[in-house]
């Protein structure tokens, strides 16, 4: 079977896409590769194959977790060299620590500016 496409990015919906934008940028040091009034996205460079986007949503309502009645949905992982300096940094960014923290010695909870919870998790060494 002949392969259809490929995966070219992930979105996520928001509120403010340039604020989240922003922020995975400064988190990632990717750069922005693509904006107007809806739609952001951010990339290593702007020909990269992947990129991360975020859409204009004026009704999201951010994800609860953990919460039996609700769900992430989905959520990113993001690599870190150093699991606390990482968790200050998002904190400086804007975003926030989620209160639960199944296994905070191995990886950490948090969510960025418009409540999308993601796991910051250990490089490989």
């Amino acid at each position: 079977m002949d392969d259809v496409g490929f995966l070219s990015g992930v979105v996520l919906e928001c509120r403010d896409p340039m604020e989240v934008a922003r922020f995975y940028s400064a988190l990632t040091g990717w750069q922005l590769v693509f904006t107007d009034d809806d739609f952001v996205a951010i990339g290593e460079d702007p020909d990269a194959a992947f990129n991360l986007g975020f859409q204009r949503a004026p009704a999201h309502e951010p994800p609860t977790w953990p919460d039996p009645r609700s769900s992430m949905q989905s959520h990113l992982h993001i690599k870190v060299r150093d699991l606390d300096a990482a968790e200050r940094r998002v904190l400086e960014l804007g975003g926030s620590r989620v209160s639960a923290q199944p296994a905070s010695m191995r990886y950490r909870v948090v969510a960025d500016p418009a409540g999308h919870p993601f796991c910051l998790v250990p490089a490989e060494r």
